[in-house]
């Protein structure tokens, strides 16, 4: 089986019934738990904040990685570290001091991680490579879950790929949005290792398990 990373976003989870879908989620080979914080201003959408990922820290004991959709995020990093975020990754977009608040996310004790949009070239990062552990490239418009997968964001991992590979060869890359049986095999082509998915782990009709199973098994 190849190498690869699963974050299961909860933005599809059934909150009302969060902590057994975590539990069941836990139960599996899933590395990961994605949260996804939107402030209804960096995107239209509004979603959880660091209480949220406390909750997931008291109930699985998976790493949580949290993804800031945020204006301003170097004002809340330390929150959300301090609730328990192994890996904090920011948008590259609308943040003047990006590489400052990718070393302040570090200083916490956390992984720092860097975002493109569907509309950012993957040029625009090249210079703060070296001080993240992750790129995210996100493969829909932020903000909604459910959305389908932009075939332009092939291209772009593989440019990421080729750069990450001359600066910075550790730096994992990530991929959020539409990611399926159907499309997590391109992306793993192109370079990704980690996937993100929501409703194709926590509303696959045949549960959880099958769920990731079924993601694993269209890459092998």
């Amino acid at each position: 089986m190849k190498d690869i990373i699963l974050s299961a976003s909860i933005l599809s989870a059934d909150f009302d019934h969060l902590g057994d879908e975590l539990r069941a989620a836990s139960a599996t080979d899933l590395d990961w738990i994605h949260i996804d914080v939107m402030d209804g201003q960096f995107v239209p959408n509004i979603s959880m904040g660091p209480f949220v990922v406390e909750t997931c820290n008291r109930i699985t004991d998976l790493p949580l990685d949290v993804h800031l959709m945020i204006k301003h995020p170097e004002r809340h990093i330390e929150s959300f570290a301090k609730a328990g975020a192994d890996w904090i990754s920011v948008h590259y977009e609308g943040n003047p001091n990006i590489h400052r608040t990718l070393q302040e996310i570090r200083a916490l004790g956390c992984h720092p991680g860097i975002v493109l949009n569907p509309g950012t070239p993957a040029s625009s990062i090249e210079t703060v490579l070296e001080v993240v552990d992750m790129v995210l490239v996100m493969s829909v418009n932020p903000g909604f879950s459910g959305q389908k997968f932009l075939p332009s964001s092939v291209d772009k991992i593989a440019k990421i790929n080729e750069m990450k590979n001359r600066i910075n060869p550790s730096v994992i890359i990530q991929v959020d949005g539409g990611i399926s049986v159907d499309t997590i095999g391109s992306a793993y082509e192109a370079g990704a290792r980690s996937f993100v998915a929501a409703t194709a782990i926590f509303k696959h009709p045949k549960g959880i398990p099958a769920g990731i199973a079924a993601l694993r098994s269209a890459v092998e």
